[in-house]
């Protein structure tokens, strides 16, 4: 891509959006691998499902391109999607490929759409991933690491330490390390030892003269800094130091040495009198999707409690071990942990890379992206009183652009104000500290009505929502923790105010979760309302959660699992109406994911009848776009950039009488038939037209952050080509922040 001009390029921001042109053509032959061939217009035709976990690769190979393209992020924020890229495979391994090997092992006999049998599966996501391991290797290796040492943080092999940090970090791994290690034996006496999820450790190849050759394990502990920060050493004859300002720009330079060499390297203390063969690092990843038996739980909170124990001891689902592991060190690991060959994972320097995340800590303003102070909505600029707000009409927040402050001050209000008899919230993410709880404790001190419902079957949370859970419960909260059999993923929050006129009830509905520090890095859009009829149907879905209300219609929100499904294809297939009739017809979705069969097909059965449908997906996508006859119409957008893309948005032309829902749920089966999601319209033409204009048609236009997926299931990055370049999180943000 040529570099443009900063003037070329202020041009290029200020210019209107123009909107978007009809799809390209597209061959009419589809090429597979043998060769071309026109595809049976047949719907239900395995070609036009792509693999649900191969989508998913695809878009951690997006998250990963963001790490190495030099000319995409800042020195540490690539370093920051690296960390991402394994970290997304840990959780990917721990869940999804877990799930795949216990189908193996059922012997379930049921095909996903596409036809791809769990083995088959298995096979192709390790070809796909294997060249992918290679690439992030080499973006470390040859690209970041040397970069990060030119730029004055440096991260050292142990053994070319100067003798003055050897010695700092004998003394630190006395007082510091060496306390909490626990080495073991593998022998007839001592059984091979339980390897727990995520940990790294050495194995350990040992000579004792009485015994031979013996096979030991030493864990790395979680509990220090994995990577080790070393002191400056003042310049002598003999080092030469680390002058402050290595770095330029008056940064010093910082050295680090990983944890589990510094171990390695004092292996004699652990095993004294003992001949240290050789040592290497290896990591395993276990089965950790829960089943949680609800129906047969008393006690909802303590039965997961007890699931989250068992986490730790699921079957080992992967191993990784370094590269230079000799085949008799490897060849036993894969024995004992019951695995095959297919689940080890070479890793020529680094295991567990998902660590150096704590690089991207480091203050290096110089090596990050600029700083932001999210903007204040005009609705709510120089007001105190954020009811009187409301009441004189809706207010949108889209984050990170807009500040999440206003949505915790609602909750804070609401707590102190003494016209407030009420709040009811659901919390499904909310962070390890969190002032939305807070307030919900001090509004209970307040004497108010409150009622939470905390979902604690939000994967990966469930700890910390435990620990809200109990405290909300200790201050006399009404605590729920959702339905039998679902997850509660809805985001509302109700407020119920005694006004001169009667009762009026306040409510705020967001796509994202009511979590502060969340809300800096993750899109969304939040909606505050008081529409009584909008605030009627949250007090019914909040009687739904906790009671036994059988609701099942509501005014104005579509609600999942009841009617979400049926509204969304009910208003596709108006759609479709419209468009034979010659009215205007389109669908734009912007969305995390699609998976749903239904929701596919009926998609499919759009762009047969000659809807325009754009999909902004930003993760899965099982829909296979540009399929003559079938999916010609429809394109398939993902955005990856500095944000995550979390916003749910879905435009119905109608006919010419636009709708606009925005939602907490995406077109995937667990979201729209096992789980509790809202969905709400945008009522307010003004808010509507901000939507259609202001956003999506930013994200449309975005040719520098936007790949577009074709028919073979790969994704082909959008260049600006001669027009203007859009970078849609770049605009939003410049436009917010009052750059533009």
């Amino acid at each position: 891509m040529k570099k443009r001009s900063g003037s070329a390029e202020k041009r290029a921001r200020e210019a209107p959006l123009a909107p978007l042109a009809a799809p390209s053509p597209v061959p009419q032959a589809v090429v597979t691998g043998k060769g071309p061939a026109i595809r049976p217009l047949d719907l239900d035709d395995p070609y036009l499902y792509i693999n649900r976990e191969l989508s998913w690769l695809e878009f951690n190979r997006r998250v990963l391109e963001e790490a190495v393209r030099p000319d995409l992020h800042p020195l540490l924020e690539r370093v920051k999607f690296l960390a991402i890229f394994f970290s997304n495979l840990d959780e990917f391994f721990m869940i999804r490929v877990s799930g795949l090997k216990q189908q193996i092992s059922a012997g379930v006999l049921k095909l996903p759409p596409d036809g791809m049998t769990p083995s088959e599966q298995l096979t192709a996501l390790r070809e796909r991933l294997l060249p992918m391991l290679r690439q992030a290797m080499e973006c470390w290796c040859n690209d970041l690491k040397p970069k990060l040492w030119a730029a004055g943080i440096r991260i050292r092999s142990y053994a070319d330490l100067s003798r003055e940090h050897k010695e700092w970090l004998a003394d630190y791994f006395m007082r510091e390390v060496f306390p909490v290690l626990t080495p073991l034996i593998v022998d007839p006496g001592h059984p091979f030892p339980h390897i727990s999820n995520l940990s790294l450790n050495l194995a350990v190849a040992l000579r004792d003269p009485d015994n031979g050759l013996r096979f030991g394990r030493v864990k790395v502990p979680l509990i220090l800094p994995r990577l080790i920060h070393l002191p400056p050493l003042k310049p002598t004859a003999g080092n030469g130091g680390d002058p402050a300002g290595f770095a330029g720009g008056g940064h010093s330079a910082m050295d680090f040495v990983w944890l589990e060499d510094v171990v390695a390297a004092n292996l004699s203390h652990l095993y004294p009198g003992v001949e240290i063969v050789e040592a290497h690092p290896f990591r395993i990843t276990r089965n950790a999707d829960m089943e949680i038996q609800e129906d047969e739980a008393d006690d909802l909170l303590q039965s997961i409690e007890r699931s989250l124990r068992r986490r730790h001891f699921g079957p080992v689902v992967r191993l990784e071990i370094a590269s230079a592991m000799p085949a008799y060190m490897r060849n036993l690991l894969i024995e004992n942990l019951e695995i095959t060959p297919d689940d080890v994972y070479e890793a020529e320097e680094v295991l567990g890379m998902s660590s150096l995340m704590r690089l991207w800590e480091i203050d290096r303003r110089d090596l990050k992206d600029k700083p932001f102070a999210p903007a204040e909505p005009a609705a709510l600029s120089h007001r105190e009183d954020i009811f009187s707000a409301i009441r004189e009409g809706d207010i949108l927040l889209h984050h990170p652009y807009d500040s999440f402050a206003p949505v915790i001050e609602f909750i804070k209000q609401a707590a102190e104000d003494p016209n407030v008899l009420a709040i009811k919230q659901t919390l499904y993410r909310v962070g390890s500290r969190s002032p939305i709880v807070e307030a919900l404790m001090r509004a209970r001190e307040n004497q108010k009505q409150v009622a939470v419902l905390v979902e604690l079957k939000a994967r990966f949370d469930e700890e910390n929502n435990i620990g809200w859970a109990r405290a909300l419960e200790r201050e006399g909260v009404h605590v729920v923790y959702g339905l039998l059999g679902l997850k509660t993923h809805a985001k509302v929050a109700l407020v119920v105010r005694r006004e001169h006129d009667g009762l009026r009830r306040y409510v705020h509905l967001s796509t994202g979760n009511y979590n502060a520090t969340t809300a800096r890095i993750y899109t969304d859009l939040g909606l505050f309302t008081c529409d009584p009829d909008i605030a009627a149907d949250a007090t019914d879905l909040f009687n739904f959660l906790t009671g036994y209300s059988k609701q099942n219609r509501y005014r104005r929100l579509a609600v999942a699992p009841v009617s979400l499904h049926s509204e969304m294809m009910r208003m596709i297939r108006r759609e479709i109406e419209h468009q034979r009739a010659g009215r205007p017809a389109r669908l734009i979705f912007k969305i995390n994911a699609l998976t749903d069969p239904k929701m596919i097909r009926l998609l499919y059965e759009a762009s047969q009848a000659g809807v325009q449908v754009d999909l902004l997906v930003r993760g899965i996508c099982c829909l296979r776009p540009e399929v003559p006859g079938i999916s010609d119409n429809i394109r398939v957008t993902s955005i990856v950039g500095r944000f995550l893309e979390h916003t749910r948005i879905f435009y119905f032309a109608n006919g010419g009488e636009e709708e606009i829902y925005l939602s907490s749920a995406d077109l995937m089966e667990r979201n729209l038939y096992r789980r509790v999601e809202t969905m709400f319209p945008i009522l307010d033409p003004r808010l509507r037209a901000h939507i259609r204009d202001d956003i999506l048609a930013v994200y449309l236009a975005d040719n520098v952050k936007a790949r577009r997926l074709r028919a073979d299931g790969t994704y082909e990055w959008l260049t600006p080509g001669d027009g203007p370049a859009v970078n849609s999180q770049q605009y939003l943000l410049e436009r917010h922040t009052g750059r533009l």
